[in-house]
């Protein structure tokens, strides 16, 4: 399956003259444009969740679900170095970015290390008070899925009187085998993404996104992702034993996936939405042989309207009330060797408000409505979160 890389990456360069995106700043962006020396920066959030609509009680659960930690090192008006370091849930700690980046001229700059993969808008720009809603979108959870964030190398920079951007990506892939399957129907890909934990590549996947401002107050954009997966079973393997080939080639998935996203601010107005496809294949062999139930298509979009209630009064406060319709299928399409899962096909309505107290201070409370293809009984959830980020 590795043959087909070189075919997938003329694919992606047809694709780049017609591909664009958007671009707003997040933290390592600000960082990295800020003046020489040492920069440190966070973001936080924490929130309080509990399911109300069925016979059963259910506790309520409050999590400090994240708190990160930026630091950044501007050697020069050229060469920076950025690292994200996040605790989750009080007693998991992640590195989610370490990278290099190094401007060779004014639209052309490289990056080496952990970075993350640009693919969608939360995935990018992730910090809470950047999105409505307690918890970040479903689409960006099972699809994308954020975090995302991998090895390699990138260039990015900016044309057409800065009105386009670009970044171009080779990275590890997923982590899809590891002496038993890890992808499975429910979650999709989100269990092999392997963070820079000792990760392993048997050769580069491609990443890429374009952003375009050229409309006022309008982003659009586009990304992009094609590769395979990584297997552990191509480590020491004998290419000249036809069966351990075989073997080895059915641990490993094709992965396409492409998504679309844009944002409209006019006054107290605010609308969003994304929509990602994922295309995988071998993934009849990929479940034969791990006894998983991939599917073979994944889909998922979002839209979401907002309007700040507060924009005619002489206050520095907003209050945001928004509404965001979800549908995410992991079992989009299935091979032959199973069937549709419907309780795949997953649909979220949120209500909500946020009050920004400050610039990077914000209250959030949501109403969620969750379901499923399978017309069992809904879910309600009531959620509760603050949100900081400086």
């Amino acid at each position: 399956m590795k043959t087909n890389k070189i075919r997938k990456t003329l694919l992606i360069g047809i694709l780049f003259s017609t591909i664009i995106i958007s671009k707003a700043q997040n933290t390592a962006e600000k960082i990295i444009a800020s003046n020489p020396g040492l920069h440190i920066g966070g973001y936080g959030q924490i929130d309080y969740n509990k399911q109300i609509n069925d016979e059963l009680n259910h506790n309520a659960t409050l999590d400090v679900h994240r708190l990160v930690t930026f630091f950044g090192y501007n050697f020069n008006e050229k060469t920076s170095f950025i690292s994200e370091i996040e605790m989750e849930h009080v007693k998991e700690v992640y590195v989610e970015q370490a990278f290099l980046s190094h401007s060779i001229k004014n639209n052309l700059t490289v990056n080496a290390g952990l970075m993350l993969i640009p693919m969608g808008i939360q995935n990018l720009y992730h910090e809470p008070p950047t999105f409505n809603g307690v918890e970040r979108t479903n689409v960006d959870k099972y699809i994308v899925p954020t975090t995302w964030r991998e090895m390699g190398v990138s260039v990015n920079g900016r044309m057409m009187d800065n009105t386009l951007s670009y970044e171009l990506m080779l990275v590890n892939g997923f982590n899809g085998y590891d002496g038993a399957g890890v992808f499975s129907g429910s979650s999709g890909l989100r269990s092999g993404r392997q963070k820079a934990a000792k990760s392993y590549m048997t050769s580069p996947d491609f990443a890429s996104r374009f952003s375009y401002l050229g409309i006022p107050n309008l982003n659009l954009g586009l990304s992009t992702y094609l590769g395979e997966s990584e297997s552990s079973a191509y480590n020491g393997l004998d290419l000249s034993d036809e069966n351990a080939v075989m073997s080895a080639d059915s641990t490993i998935i094709g992965i396409n996936m492409i998504g679309i996203d844009g944002r409209y601010q006019q006054g107290a107005l605010q609308l969003r939405g994304q929509y990602v496809v994922a295309d995988l294949s071998n993934t009849n062999q990929y479940n034969i042989f791990t006894g998983k139930d991939l599917g073979s298509k994944m889909m998922g979009y979002y839209a979401e309207a907002g309007y700040n209630l507060l924009s005619k009064k002489e206050t520095n406060d907003e209050l945001i009330a928004f509404v965001r319709y979800e549908n995410y299928n992991t079992h989009k399409e299935v091979e032959d060797n199973i069937t549709i899962n419907s309780n795949y096909d997953r649909k979220d309505v949120v209500l909500g408000l946020g009050w920004k107290l400050a610039k990077g201070a914000m209250f959030k409370v949501d109403y969620q409505i969750k379901s499923n293809g399978n017309a069992n009984p809904r879910t309600d959830y009531i959620n509760i979160g603050t949100a900081v980020w400086f």
